[in-house]
């Protein structure tokens, strides 16, 4: 049986009175009492003042005797705390269809359905079964009714006369429980958003990385296939018109066949080009540099076997092979040359193979290493993997096709990663940097100025909050557009990093505001650096589409020493206030708030 909504009669119930319990007063309901006659007790389990609306929490009290309901909102009303009333099992049922409740309190005895019933039925509905219940009863004292209580889903059983300490703190729990219930889905709905934008912005940059090494391969493959296609058709059209000449028809052909194999090489090419490689071409326009040099650097002892390798590596004309004999030499010519590629024996004279990856590991070096060694060993072969090679090779069955491919596939594969990283670094780059002017974003403003704070506080130094705002900024978006605002905007970023320390942390706030963050600065310090920022904007001519700009900057200073422990929005509220007060005295000024 779902819920529903029927009708339900009235019925009387018992009413008992006042009851002495020791020493102590226990209320009973119904309870025709003032406010002021209640116990409160101080302390934690006070209400806070003036709570946002957000925050206030909706309990449910069902009873049908309505001197009940009056008793029970005057003991838990409260400034956080919204009381819903119900009179019958059936207005209950509506109303917990029609809003969210944190708590219900709810009677047993009721007519038409009671609260059993009403219990058994909220708990039924997905919608409604999180809702806790706590029973709140005069009768129905016996044991298998209690059991039959928590068997509907009830949280608590209490008996008339209430005790207006525990029920108030049995409530106050229950609200504290929903309002970090609600607190945690706030922030999944946020983390879930932040999430899909992420991944929005991953497919973004995918997309656009995609673009760019298409259109970059297209202008590559046009540049170099332009001559031998040229060629290729100028001759095809030159066999037509000595088809009366033999000789000449065997001259046509071999040019056609040697611009043929100048196609094939440079599909070749293209399949093996890394697009990070690019060179000039027709002005200012870069392409991918389709005519690569790979190197490789070959770590081997042993003559016999390097010059087997060279000999099989020969045939590539654009693999250039560079010799080393031991870790040591390798390494230096691993920072020398920076190859594409390392070849490594496994026995070297000063060593073994899994040592050269260690010492590579530890110089944060990340160039592919295939292995090519004597020894055959499955147990060897897993070693250097695991310890970071991309592919091992054993001498005795290396070929000059499968060196090839094993090349070819390891220099694929570290391509792959470093456009991962690439991409996972610009995410990341993207997630705390403003595009327009290269300042990182007001999200991570919040998470460093508490770190600054913290750090402050824990060595005892001061931190310097300087915010800072353009002065009639839409006054250049409107007489020049919105393409000459995001001008001064950018050019303002480049004047804020020309201007203040390499360690100082700057932001773009927002719209037309920036901050500054000056770690281990005193006020003076900070006035100086801000006044010379804010001459070289008043100074600076900024040319937005043909038209010169000039525009000023008002900034507003907050200081604090590492003992005063302020938070971080007190901070930023006296920065605020500092601003504002150099907005109001003319603009185009500095001006501080002290401590």
């Amino acid at each position: 049986m779902g819920l529903s909504k029927k009708d339900g009669a009235a019925m009387g119930s018992a009413n008992p009175g006042n009851m002495e319990v020791g020493a102590r007063t226990i209320l009973t309901l119904p309870l025709s009492l003032k406010t002021e006659d209640l116990p409160d007790k101080p302390g934690k389990q006070d209400l806070e003042k003036d709570p946002p609306p957000e925050l206030k929490a909706a309990i449910l009290l069902v009873d049908d005797k309505p001197e009940n309901l009056l008793a029970l909102e005057k003991l838990l009303e409260g400034p956080d705390v919204d009381i819903v009333k119900a009179s019958s099992g059936n207005e209950a049922l509506s109303l917990v269809l029609e809003r969210e409740f944190a708590l219900i309190l709810l009677d047993v005895q009721m007519p038409g359905m009671d609260g059993f019933e009403t219990a058994e039925l909220i708990q039924s509905n997905r919608d409604t079964r999180h809702i806790p219940i706590i029973f709140v009863t005069a009768i129905s004292k016996e044991q298998q009714h209690v059991f039959r209580g928590y068997e509907t889903g009830a949280v608590d059983y209490l008996f008339k006369p209430l005790d207006p300490y525990i029920i108030k703190g049995k409530v106050r729990t229950f609200l504290d429980l929903h309002r970090q219930r609600s607190t945690l889905e706030h922030m999944n709905r946020i983390l879930k958003k932040s999430n899909q934008k992420i991944l929005e912005q991953q497919k973004s940059v995918i997309e656009e990385e995609r673009l760019k090494v298409l259109l970059q391969m297209a202008g590559a493959t046009a540049h170099e296939l332009r001559q031998p296609l040229t060629a290729l058709l100028g001759n095809i059209e030159l066999l037509r018109m000595f088809s009366h000449a033999p000789e000449k028809q065997d001259k046509i052909l071999s040019q056609i066949e040697e611009a043929g194999e100048r196609v094939a090489e440079i599909v070749d090419m293209i399949q093996t080009i890394r697009r990070d490689e690019t060179k000039a071409y027709a002005g200012n326009i870069a392409i991918i540099n389709i005519d690569q040099e790979t190197k490789v650097l070959y770590v081997e002892d042993g003559d016999a076997d390097f010059e087997r390798i060279r000999s099989d590596l020969e045939p590539n004309q654009r693999l250039k092979l560079i010799r080393a004999y031991g870790i040591k030499d390798g390494l230096d010519l691993l920072h020398i040359h920076d190859p594409d590629l390392v070849l490594l024996d496994f026995y070297l004279r000063d060593g073994t193979g899994l040592d050269f990856l260690r010492e590579m590991e530890k110089g944060g070096l990340d160039t592919p290493v295939v292995v090519i060694s004597g020894q055959g060993d499955e147990m060897v072969a897993a070693q250097m993997i695991q310890a970071g090679a991309f592919d091992y090779l054993s001498k005795n069955r290396v070929d000059p096709h499968t060196l090839s491919r094993t090349i070819a596939t390891a220099l694929e594969k570290a391509r792959l990663r470093k456009e991962t990283r690439l991409a996972r670094e610009k995410i990341v780059d993207m997630s705390i940097k403003d595009e327009l002017t290269g300042l990182s974003n007001r999200r991570y403003f919040n998470e460093v100025l508490d770190i600054e704070l913290q750090r402050a506080k824990a060595h005892d130094k001061p931190v310097t909050l300087c915010m800072m705002d353009l002065d009639f900024f839409k006054n250049v978006n409107d007489t020049h557009g919105h393409l000459a605002g995001d001008r001064v905007l950018a050019e303002t970023g480049r004047l804020l990093r020309l201007s203040f320390r390499t360690h100082d942390l700057l932001f773009r706030y927002g719209g037309e505001e920036f901050a500054v963050i000056l770690p281990e600065t005193d006020m003076l310090q900070a006035r100086i650096a801000c006044e010379r920022f804010r001459e070289s904007v008043a100074g600076h001519e900024i040319d937005a589409k043909g038209h010169q700009v000039k525009i000023t900057i008002s900034i507003g200073i907050a200081h604090m020493e590492g003992a005063q422990a302020l938070e971080a929005r007190e901070l930023i509220d006296r920065a605020d206030h500092a601003l504002y007060k150099a907005k109001d005295l003319g603009r185009n000024r500095v001006e501080s708030i002290e401590a």
